[in-house]
């Protein structure tokens, strides 16, 4: 069975917004390590209409000798959105017709590799509440960045199971939870 994966970069302070701006200090060769484990794992990448329009007006113009231009090109992109009506401006990506739940759930159900969310913060929270999120990898940097979108907003309590945790040598924290 497949499963539903998310991935962010989040700060102490809980901000994933805008991970470019302050994160870098951060990446080495461990936090890559476990970015291309997780792409490895999954055949399609789901996004929100925020980040896939963002992406949609970078990741075509880059060239496939670019680090992780022809990952991000060739890779299936379901988009989910009742905002759009097409997503034509990035190859391979489709948009989820009809209640975006059920459509995941039955994916899930087919065979293939992992479902793997990039980005997509208001996705990703909709993914928890609605309870088809199977697992999800924070990689928390330790700076208090002070502003921006948290992962977590005012809502409802969404208890969480630590599977594990790992330090990189820089600070980073690689923790993995699934829902409680």
């Amino acid at each position: 069975m497949r499963k539903i994966v998310a991935s962010l970069f989040i700060s102490l302070d809980g901000v994933v917004e805008a991970p470019e701006t302050w994160h870098f200090p951060y990446f080495n060769d461990e936090m890559g390590a476990v970015v291309s484990s997780l792409s490895e794992t999954a055949d399609a990448m789901l996004l929100g209409r925020k980040t896939y329009q963002m992406f949609a007006g970078y990741w075509p113009n880059v060239g496939p000798d670019e680090e992780m231009g022809p990952l991000m090109n060739e890779t299936p992109k379901l988009v989910v959105s009742t905002t759009l009506d097409k997503v034509d401006e990035w190859q391979n990506s489709t948009l989820l017709q009809g209640d975006p739940f059920e459509a995941l759930t039955a994916l899930k159900n087919e065979p293939g590799k992992n479902l793997n969310t990039v980005g997509s913060i208001t996705l990703v929270r909709s993914l928890l509440r609605a309870k088809v999120l199977d697992e999800l990898h924070l990689l928390i940097h330790p700076i208090a960045v002070g502003h921006g979108e948290r992962l977590f907003d005012e809502g409802e309590t969404q208890p969480l199971e630590l599977v594990s945790s790992t330090t990189f040598s820089t600070g980073v924290l690689h923790t993995v939870y699934r829902p409680a």
